[in-house]
């Protein structure tokens, strides 16, 4: 499945009932030239006391953090496999209750809880520079930085200006693994803002590499946004894929409420594997 560009191996947990993970099988399947190639793993599976449960796996085989985009995907599969039929659903993922709707057959919208930790106007020191950053735990930990404000030129004082142009994987690595970060790390997405809109490029840890899309990382670029450029919601993101994003939410008191993300969820193909293929 897709959403909005970041890519998931989804299995129905009641389907594969003795179907059991490891770090290594997940990073074969994920892996993009000897596997399946995905962002993560997925499985969906009904439970009582909510709609389904939602067990999330990085790429490399890591757990822990919320996905926001694969949150999408898995109440998109939820409800083509019938674990419920209303438009609307409540499910759990790492023991937190979370909800979602299907607003129509190609966009869904998923409800995040409450932002953390968030803090604006920060320094990091990587390239060779102190760079002006933001924080949000929106699930997941996420710096965001404008590009802008990180000097392509050091000696001559020249700013990036071009969001296509910008290093992502190359500066996202080297504060993904910055002392301030460690010891889990930090997701970093980059951001442009033109016409009221983010553009915005992610390096995802636990897939260590810049992804097409990050749902909780665009949830945090729209919050810091929301209070650095004014932005007010909904705000939209456009992705490295081309896909849009949509960040929704409530902000008094300095408290950010009712978030949600919306956009596009997709199934690009069915298939099955065989297990003894990847042992």
């Amino acid at each position: 499945m897709s959403g909005a560009g970041n890519d998931f191996i989804v299995i129905d947990g009641d389907e594969e009932k003795s179907f059991e993970v490891n770090s290594a099988l997940i990073q074969k399947l994920c892996h993009r030239r000897n596997g399946i190639g995905a962002d993560g793993l997925i499985i969906v599976k009904k439970i009582d006391d909510a709609d389904f449960t939602m067990h999330y796996f990085n790429a490399d085989g890591s757990t822990g953090s919320l996905c926001g985009n694969g949150a999408r995907c898995a109440i998109k599969f939820a409800h083509l496999t019938g674990k419920f039929s209303s438009s609307q659903t409540r499910f759990i993922s790492n023991g937190e209750i979370f909800s979602g709707e299907v607003v129509n057959s190609e966009i869904v919208k998923f409800y995040l809880n409450q932002p953390k930790k968030i803090k604006f106007n920060f320094k990091i020191k990587a390239f060779g520079q102190l760079i002006n950053a933001c924080y949000a735990d929106t699930g997941s930990p996420h710096v965001v930085i404008k590009i802008c404000d990180v000097l392509k030129d050091v000696s001559q004082h020249k700013s990036f200006y071009s969001l296509e142009e910008f290093p992502v994987f190359e500066l996202g690595k080297a504060i993904r693994y910055h002392d301030d970060f460690m010891p889990a790390g930090t997701n970093v997405n980059f951001i442009e803002i033109k016409e009221d809109a983010i553009f915005i490029r992610t390096y995802e840890r636990g897939v260590e590499d810049e992804t097409l899309a990050c749902g909780t990382g665009s949830t945090a670029a729209a919050i810091v946004a929301s209070v650095t450029d004014d932005l007010k919601p909904p705000i939209k993101l456009i992705t490295k894929g081309g896909e849009m994003l949509s960040v929704d939410f409530k902000y008094e008191k300095n408290n950010f409420y009712n978030v949600s993300l919306t956009g596009p969820a997709k199934v690009i193909f069915t298939g099955s594997f065989l297990l003894n293929s990847y042992s």
